[in-house]
């Protein structure tokens, strides 16, 4: 990848996603504190070096063309109020999986719909995807709302598989017709 796609920003109303920055460590660490949240991920960052290791990560994740993800921003103040990540196989192929969460203080407020929305445009209109997929955890209602709301169909159920306890819900979007 060249570094005009590593510099993709999004907007949505009262939102700016953008690449994950340095200056953000501190921000994700805390977020990361959440038990509501983590109950969630599979990933875990317990402190600053594992918020390292998570923006290279991520930041890798650009390069390879595989994995992007995004910082989900106040538009006016900057604030962290979430992350929304486009996850693509295979860099060449029409599939996608969007995935989100949201900090405490953000939720109940529409973000995580708002950001997915603005991921799923960009992965239809920007590269050319045409079917993305939503898993949540079978447990996670508001997950399964943010889903509905943001037009992913529910498809089956998935069995509970390492590193996820549970089952979860497969939604399935494909892009409108052209």
């Amino acid at each position: 990848m060249d570094g005009e796609q590593i510099s993709v920003t999004l907007h949505t109303p009262g939102l700016l996603l953008r690449p994950w920055e340095d200056g953000d460590l501190g921000a994700l660490v805390e977020a990361y504190r959440d038990p509501a949240h983590v109950r969630w991920l599979d990933s875990k960052v317990t402190d600053e070096a594992g918020g390292r290791q998570w923006l290279d990560a991520q930041q890798a994740g650009w390069e390879s063309g595989k994995l992007f993800t995004f910082a989900v921003v106040g538009a006016g103040d900057g604030k962290l109020a979430g992350c929304v990540v486009l996850k693509r196989p295979d860099p060449a192929g029409t599939d996608g999986e969007v995935g989100y969460w949201t900090v405490g203080a953000a939720r109940g407020r529409g973000i995580a719909p708002r950001s997915v929305e603005a991921i799923v445009e960009w992965a239809y209109d920007g590269l050319g995807l045409r079917r993305l997929e939503l898993i949540h955890a079978i447990d996670n209602d508001a997950s399964c709302r943010v889903a509905e709301k943001t037009g992913f169909s529910y498809a089956q159920t998935l069995a509970a598989t390492p590193p996820w306890p549970n089952d979860a819900h497969l939604h399935i979007r494909h892009a409108p017709s052209r």
